[in-house]
């Protein structure tokens, strides 16, 4: 019988929606939490520290046993925990003398669910008989943009229609979609990323001279992105001087939008085009959006280098994993892996340097914004390295 690899991308597609719900849900109750709860601002800055620190530490681990479980039963286990996760938002606190250990405890658990979504879902598209696997992962890795969109926009309307007050009906509501996947996981084809016995150990990646290369190009790609997504919200809110629900709008619901359809645009032409010659592009164009938000005297040019940012990034961490495959196609789970892990290294490094440097300016976000323009730089090297280390080969 004919395998259908339809319903495998739809639940591919939904598990990087998921991890976007993850990601973006609880940062947009953070004012909620301090008021129902009276936990400090320095307490809630520690939620998403945890919750990126849990998926490093799940993308490390995932390289050394998820071959061995097998990948149909740790995805399950993913949308499982992704969603207890969410839904557990929405009680588990209250059970608690002190509500911030009951809202950590529920971090940890979508957290892993999410880092075991962003190790799999990769691999397992990447192992379907697709023509074009970068152009499916690029199509792949738009859902997290559209998810996010999702989350802000969706999340926003339901606060203004119902009340944030009723906030713990919502978490429970977008729990449905990881706990929906489940079925899609059960029922959908999954193949295996490389033959049992041939795939490259982690040691051996390590000792891979040009599996270097690939890492340094995570971490930019990983860093460039974050470092404005993160403190797009603030730009926005600094340099327009509006109020956070609008600032959110402009800054990271206008990034994640022109990220999606940049992912979307190559996932549609991309066979048209040398991958790296588009990666090279898209960090010049990145570089440039750095440059126009961090030196532009009026608030709306700025606002328009923070979005067009969004578009430059795009094709980074997709196009990063595509390279990476295609250059060590017997990687496997460690490869995709210590590539996550990479990438979140650098999302979690980025944003820190923008926000220290910022603070070291005189909470000068713009001064912090112009200090992330080294990762698009390194990213355009690295990839130019990258091509004359396969043309040589060629050659």
């Amino acid at each position: 019988m004919t395998k259908n690899y339809s319903r495998t991308k739809l639940a591919c597609y939904l598990g990087f929606v998921t991890q976007a719900i993850c990601a973006n849900f609880a940062p947009l109750l953070y004012l909620t939490f301090y008021r129902t709860y009276g936990i400090s601002l320095s307490d809630l800055a520690l939620i998403s520290t945890v919750f990126f620190l849990t998926q490093l530490i799940v993308d490390f681990i995932c390289g050394k046993f998820v071959d061995r479980i097998g990948y149909r039963v740790c995805i399950i286990l993913a949308e499982v925990l992704s969603g207890a996760g969410l839904a557990m938002l929405s009680f588990v606190p209250d059970l608690f003398p002190r509500p911030f250990i009951g809202i950590l405890l529920c971090t940890v658990t979508y957290a892993i669910g999410s880092g075991l979504i962003e190790v799999l879902c990769s691999p397992i598209i990447e192992a379907c008989p697709f023509k074009d696997k970068a152009k499916m992962m690029s199509f792949l890795h738009s859902f997290y943009c559209w998810g996010s969109v999702g989350v802000i926009l969706g999340s926003t309307l339901f606060f203004a229609v119902f009340g944030i007050e009723r906030w713990r009906i919502l978490a429970c509501l977008w729990a449905l979609i990881p706990l929906y996947d489940v079925y899609n996981f059960i029922t959908c084809p999954i193949e295996p990323i490389v033959a049992e016995g041939e795939s490259m150990t982690m040691g051996e990646l390590l000792r891979t001279k040009i599996f270097w290369l690939f890492i340094v190009l995570m971490v930019c790609a990983g860093a460039s992105e974050l470092s404005m997504a993160q403190w797009a919200s603030a730009f926005a809110e600094s340099a327009l001087h509006v109020s956070k629900s609008v600032g959110d709008l402009a800054g990271p619901c206008g990034f994640a939008i022109l990220m999606g359809l940049s992912r979307l645009w190559y996932g549609k032409y991309g066979e048209k085009m040398d991958l790296t010659i588009f990666m090279i592009g898209s960090g010049i164009l990145c570089l440039c959006s750095y440059l126009l938000a961090g030196l532009a005297q009026q608030p709306l040019l700025g606002l328009l280098g923070c979005i067009m940012c969004g578009f430059s990034v795009g094709i980074m961490w997709p196009g990063s994993i595509s390279i990476s495959s295609s250059r060590l196609p017997k990687g496997g789970t460690a490869l995709f892996a210590l590539l996550a892990l990479a990438g979140d290294l650098g999302g979690s490094i980025g944003p820190s340097i923008v926000g220290n440097i910022s603070q070291a300016a005189g909470e000068n976000i713009k001064a912090g914004i112009l200090s992330g323009l080294i990762f698009p730089v390194v990213l355009v090297i690295s990839v130019i390295s990258l091509r004359r280390i396969n043309s040589a080969e060629r050659g």
